[in-house]
């Protein structure tokens, strides 16, 4: 096995052959578009047309899904699933071990505790949109549910 490449299979027989980021060795998939600042640690995984900007920092064992975008100089801590087409703005912090579901918005500037929750659909506000919708002051970081209208 070559040193710069890993291939997987999946449960349904699809082998992906993941490239090692030259910045962490994490793996990313095909399609995925990672700068080159940005930090991926061991074992996490990069899915297809993922967009992980400059100057993030991804932790180890975590799994960023399908078309995921992280903004730049995001922070992402170990062990954290970020779900299919989530979006996540720049700045932004996820702590350790949080689930992040599918289709999120989490704008830029939130800061989220580790062991957060957020359900697919859901959105993450910054600043005092963020009590309004969170029916806390000043606490982005507590689980927040549903889909807000834009």
């Amino acid at each position: 096995m070559n040193g710069k490449f890993v291939s997987v299979e999946d449960d349904a027989g699809k082998v992906t052959r993941y490239a090692r980021h030259a910045n962490g060795g994490g793996l990313v998939a095909p399609g995925a578009v990672v700068a080159e600042s940005a930090r991926i640690g061991a074992m996490t995984y990069v899915e297809h047309g993922a967009r992980i900007g400059a100057g993030c920092r991804i932790g180890h064992g975590s799994w960023i899904d399908r078309d995921a975008e992280l903004g730049d100089r995001t922070v992402v801590g170990d062990g954290v699933r970020i779900g299919r087409a989530t979006v996540i703005g720049n700045r932004a912090h996820i702590g350790s071990h949080s689930r992040i579901g599918s289709g999120v918005l989490i704008e830029h500037g939130v800061h989220l505790h580790a062991d957060s929750t957020v359900p697919d659909g859901g959105q993450v506000l910054a600043g005092p949109r963020a009590a309004e919708h969170a029916g806390a002051k000043n606490r982005p970081h507590r689980r927040i549910k549903g889909r807000m209208a834009a």
